[in-house]
């Protein structure tokens, strides 16, 4: 476990084969810092670091990282202010990102996944599970389609795969990747009752033994998005979730 100092340091950028990753990794604390850029370039990422969030900024716009590992207390900007401001931006709305952090509350947990995080990782960590989690959300990221070209449809929700877009009514809703392929795979099962384990494997690649509430917070999040139509997606109490059937049509 990665806890107090570690015995292990990584330069501030390590090159790895260019067909490789990039991965950005964000804290205020050298030794974190270190311990992690090293464990994710022994896996073959490229790495850099940031000791701030304005450092961060700066660097996710200018090194367009595939996936930002992103310390929560961080001096002058907190990881939570970074994380919206990449939301916020066209050209990183989609770039995965893992809070790491030593707050552990369910508060600290919600408002990270609300602003758009893509997973959540507590002080101390085990570097390989660090690494694991950062494969998953790469292979989610990088995903292709199943049925490229098809339209989804209920009620009013539509998803056209080809195009990679979600409506409502006809207006775009602007969702991450991870919401977007969530929504997917419930349209893809409609009338059926995922678990929030089966959505866990499917949507975030993650193993089942992992305990989070990572799909709970993107579906609040999701029927925030959905607006009107944010009572298609139902809570099946004590199992998981649903997209309603009725109403629902494949092109």
């Amino acid at each position: 476990m990665v806890h107090g100092r570690p015995d292990i340091f990584a330069p501030t950028t390590t090159h790895c084969n260019d067909m490789s990753h990039r991965i950005l990794v964000v804290d205020d604390e050298p030794d974190i810092a270190a311990v992690v850029a090293y464990n994710l370039a022994r896996s073959h990422y490229r790495v850099s670091t940031a000791s701030s969030g304005a450092e961060a900024l700066n660097a996710a716009v200018r090194e367009k990282p595939d996936l930002i590992v992103l310390d929560v207390m961080l001096p002058e900007m907190s990881g939570y202010e970074v994380l919206e401001k990449l939301r916020a931006r066209s050209d990183t709305r989609e770039t995965g990102i893992i809070l790491l952090t030593a707050r552990t509350g369910e508060n600290d947990r919600v408002m990270g996944l609300s602003l758009g995080a893509d997973d959540y990782l507590s002080k101390p960590f085990s570097p390989k599970e660090l690494v694991l989690r950062v494969e998953a959300v790469l292979r989610r990221l990088s995903a292709t389609p199943v049925s490229a070209g098809s339209v989804l449809s209920a009620g009013p929700i539509m998803v056209d795969r080809g195009a990679h877009t979600a409506t409502v009514d006809g207006n775009e809703v602007d969702l991450t990747a991870t919401e977007y392929k969530l929504l997917a795979v419930l349209l893809e099962r409609r009338g059926r009752v995922q678990s929030r384990t089966q959505l866990l494997q499917d949507v975030w690649d993650a193993s089942p033994d992992i305990k989070t509430r990572t799909v709970d917070m993107h579906v609040q999040r999701l029927r925030a998005k959905l607006g009107p139509a944010a009572d298609l997606v139902e809570t099946v109490r004590g199992i998981g979730y649903r997209l309603k059937k009725d109403g629902v049509r494949q092109n």
